[in-house]
């Protein structure tokens, strides 16, 4: 039973490969192979309904003369389960897909030939476009209309919208929890609170300190006041002093000069204004 496993095979030291003789093969031969069915089919004869995924045993050939840039295109004939009909179909590198050939026809084809057609148009307009300068300008006109005329849709039906647009508050507040919603409203309700007492205590302690201000200033006002009016009050004073002083100092001068003029040679000149004087 392990032999059979065994992938590995014996080639003895002796062995060459180019005394081994070649098979001559013809080049369309066919090979059975294992496959599904690739789309689902009716048989033409006895009209039985063949779904995809239907396993059968097929045989494989190449299409003669037949490639898409390089890629080999294969055909598969198998047999109607009913009436044992050959069916044929072939790969289409193209669009990725199979092509029935004879037996069969397959079905649900509509949205392919719709796809198919529009690609064809599409394809036609491009070409009209390229050729046509005229008829590529309708088409940008015709486009910027469209999108202009989009535009004023969405608007209004934006403005639709916000004029129809009713909240339901009671149901979302149902949808939450009504305890926590409680819960919520009151740590909020305390914040608020905690929030004014600030705000008024913050308040009172400004209308306080402005009232010292206030009072400080008027402190201040009388306190210069009364600095002002003893200073006018010195300054007299002074002015007085200085007055006496001033006589004072005339005096002194004066008896100097008599003094000096005694000294002098003219003592008897003096002693006579003097003597008028008095």
């Amino acid at each position: 039973m392990s032999e059979r496993k065994v992938l590995n095979k014996y080639y003895p030291p002796d062995f060459d490969p180019s005394k081994i003789p070649r098979m001559k093969l013809p080049k369309n031969r066919q090979y059975t192979v294992r496959l599904m069915a690739p789309f689902n089919m009716r048989c033409k004869t006895c009209g039985e309904y063949i779904y995809k995924g239907k396993k059968f045993n097929a045989r494989k050939e190449d299409a003669e003369n037949e490639d898409y840039l390089g890629i080999r295109i294969y055909r598969f004939y198998i047999k109607c389960t009913r009436c044992l009909q050959e069916i044929s179909f072939k790969t289409d590198p193209r669009n990725t897909d199979y092509e029935i050939e004879e037996g069969a026809t397959r079905n649900f084809m509509a949205l392919k030939l719709a796809q198919e057609q529009e690609k064809r148009e599409e394809d036609a307009e491009k070409e009209e476009e390229a050729t046509n300068p005229m008829k590529l300008l309708e088409n940008r006109t015709q486009q910027s209309k469209q999108e202009i005329e989009l535009m004023e849709s969405l608007e209004e039906l934006r403005d639709l919208n916000r004029r129809q647009g009713n909240v339901d508050y009671d149901s979302m507040l149902l949808k939450y929890n009504p305890a926590e919603l409680k819960e919520q409203i009151k740590r909020m309700q305390e914040v608020e609170d905690e929030n004014t007492v600030k705000n008024l205590m913050g308040i009172k302690r400004k209308i306080n300190e402005n009232e010292e201000l206030v009072e400080s200033d008027d402190k201040s006002k009388i306190k210069n006041v009364i600095t002002s009016m003893t200073q006018s009050s010195a300054k007299k004073k002074v002015s007085k002093l200085n007055l006496l002083n001033l006589v004072k100092v005339n005096n002194v001068t004066s008896t100097k000069k008599t003094k000096e003029s005694c000294n002098s040679l003219s003592l008897i000149g003096n002693y006579s204004s003097s003597d008028d004087s008095n």
